[in-house]
């Protein structure tokens, strides 16, 4: 029996589009499902110099892959993944290595590992970015797992990765759940930017009326600027797309303004508070995601709940000053996410290279952005980076666009128009500059009515006072 290189678990669009895209690269690849029609179809789309072979059986898809297996389950994240895992046990090897690539919780990859261990088999959480296209042609891969059986994965990965200057966009992040922690980040981060977006073409479709095609010429001049983005570049041509369906005007205007999550950007801001890590755009985007399900609510509520806009600023100067501002949030946002990344490798000992994270969201992924090339160069002249804000170059780019986002901030909120990541982000970046905190009030609130107790900045030790 041929002897192929790898195996995917889970023929849906990412699993069928990953294989097709290792086959490009000369790769033999098998693929597992339990739909007969989906293991079929795979071998009609390969083509006539791929080696591909689909099955329903777990057993003789096992018997396809050399040893040390290699074999990704692209399956729903929680209980579907441990069905896989318990379907593959009876037929896999010690030294086999076993990836788990969907968006699996991280406490979840850290269970699945020691258990695994316990029978010599390696198992990997690795985060994948970059959607059906990004699969079928270069994603951004996240692996964490064991050093050593990396190098099964290695050759594979790296060939199958978008590539940014010659270099591949996945790197060996660290041990344990260390991939899926990092991806866990990169959604948070996402979602945050996808908010700050939103948050954009609010204020000036809502805000100032701006007609949808002038909003549209801003957002593809940005994508030419410093503020290129994948997600800057689709919002660019979803403002351009019209509806078929009325054949009326712009799609985007039929969208209903009630979203949905999936939950990673939930984990983000959840696990931020365990490590006292703050992520407060982070927070808000999550937030807003909830408050736009309340639409009948809203409707109600904007019967009632009136503002006059008191803006002063011309359409003119807001254009002129959204895109300094723009620049400042959207640094914030990778700022916090990077500090989570910075504290959570301590605290889970990952051992994470903030470089390399910084270097393989250049391509493939959701959050790719030109700006990432100027934060991989700020860790690569200070590794131990705590923070972006505090990095020489960044730091002076964000002084001169404070004024900016001030601004457009103040013309939120005299519009009325809400604005929780762009608010957010001052407010982190004014707590992270103050040298001095009003958290001495709450200190001297919680010895009062709890004898907490509290620390003096004169003088060692702790004290407590009977207020009154």
């Amino acid at each position: 029996m041929e002897e192929f290189d790898f195996g995917i678990v889970g023929l849906g669009v990412m699993g069928r589009n990953l294989l097709l895209n290792m086959a490009d690269h000369n790769f033999s690849v098998a693929g597992l499902d339990l739909d007969a029609e989906k293991a079929a179809s795979l071998e009609k789309e390969a083509l006539e110099n791929h080696t591909i072979k689909g099955t329903t059986s777990a057993e003789e898809f096992c018997g396809l892959i050399r040893k040390p297996r290699a074999i990704m389950l692209l399956v729903p994240a929680g209980k579907p993944v441990d069905a896989a895992i318990k379907s593959l046990l009876p037929f896999l090897e010690e030294g086999d290595v076993l990836v788990d690539g969907g968006n699996s919780y991280f406490p979840d990859t850290d269970r699945r590992v020691k258990e695994l261990a316990e029978k010599g088999i390696h198992f990997f959480g690795m985060g994948i970015s970059g959607g059906e296209k990004g699969a079928r042609f270069g994603p951004s891969m996240m692996p964490g797992g064991n050093a050593e059986a990396y190098e099964r994965l290695r050759p594979i990965f790296e060939a199958v990765a978008a590539k940014v200057n010659g270099e591949p966009c996945v790197t060996y992040l660290g041990q344990g759940s260390a991939g899926n922690y990092v991806k866990m980040v990169h959604n948070g981060i996402e979602y945050a930017i996808m908010e700050l977006i939103a948050e954009t073409y609010d204020l000036l479709k809502r805000g100032y009326g701006v007609e949808d095609s002038k909003i549209q010429q801003l957002f593809a001049k940005w994508n030419e600027s410093e503020l290129s983005s994948f997600l800057v570049e689709i919002t660019s041509e979803i403002l351009e797309k019209q509806d078929e369906v009325t054949g009326k005007g712009l799609l985007l205007n039929y969208v209903s303004d009630a979203a949905k999550s999936k939950g990673t950007g939930k984990w983000t801001s959840q696990n931020a508070m365990d490590i006292q890590a703050p992520v407060p755009a982070i927070d808000a985007a999550v937030q807003m995601r909830d408050i736009s399900k309340y639409k009948e609510e809203r409707v109600e509520a904007s019967k009632v709940l009136k503002w006059k806009d008191n803006s002063e600023t011309s359409e003119e100067q807001i254009f002129e000053e959204l895109t300094d501002a723009f620049y400042f949030a959207m640094i914030n946002i990778y700022a916090q996410g990077m500090a989570q990344l910075f504290i959570a490798s301590k605290e889970y000992n990952y051992g994470l290279n903030l470089e390399e994270v910084a270097k393989i969201w250049r391509g493939g992924c959701i959050i790719r952005a030109a700006c990432l090339e100027d934060l991989r160069q700020a860790y690569t002249k200070t590794p131990e980076l705590p923070n972006l804000l505090m990095d020489e170059k960044l730091g002076k780019a964000l002084q001169e666009k404070q004024g900016a986002a001030r601004n457009v901030v103040k013309t939120f909120i005299d519009k009325g128009i809400p604005a929780a990541v762009f608010t957010s982000t001052i407010s982190y970046f004014d707590s992270y500059r103050s040298e001095i905190l009003p958290t001495n009030m709450i200190q001297a609130q919680r010895d009062y009515f709890g004898a907490h107790k509290y620390e003096r900045n004169d003088q060692e030790g702790i004290f407590h006072t009977e207020w009154v």
